[in-house]
């Protein structure tokens, strides 16, 4: 399970897919609907969120309006509107954001997405410049402590 803190413009239409079935995982783990992946450290981070239900339910929203914008037929009705209003962000480190920017653009080279590859190949994810997700807010700081990096050399 991934809960990509990178703003859903960088996905490919593989990993924006994914994102959306991942996000309503995420959700039914939420709400005790399935056993699996309570300690996964991206559900735990959403799940230590005040309001973590409405969330995850924003965050389908976001994800929703991205495949719109593309031209997809996302199920709207799956995203529950009860207490998305206002949501608090969730902190993300910047060294986390050019991480999860750069292992999302060897996903992508790996599948051979090389449209998807080269719009963001110009953008440098150092010095946190990469977009995030509006539901996220940067800060200054290294990968965070749940990831698990591979090393891209």
């Amino acid at each position: 399970m991934r809960i990509w803190s990178i703003h859903p413009k960088y996905l490919d239409s593989k990993r924006l897919g994914a994102q959306w079935r991942e996000a309503l995982l995420c959700r039914n783990v939420l709400k005790g609907m399935t056993e699996g992946y309570k300690n996964h450290p991206q559900f735990l981070r959403i799940a230590k969120h005040p309001n973590p239900i409405g969330f995850i339910n924003a965050y389908l929203g976001t994800i929703w309006m991205e495949a719109s914008h593309r031209g997809y037929r996302y199920d709207q009705t799956k995203i529950e509107k009860i207490g998305i209003e206002s949501i608090e962000p969730i902190k993300v480190t910047c060294g986390q954001v050019s991480y999860e920017f750069t292992h999302n653009q060897h996903k992508i080279k790996d599948s051979k997405n090389t449209e998807k590859y080269q719009l963001n190949e110009n953008l440098v994810p150092e010095g946190c410049h990469i977009e995030v997700n509006p539901l996220f807010v940067k800060i200054p700081g290294e990968i965070e402590d749940f990831e698990k990096p591979k090393d891209y050399k």
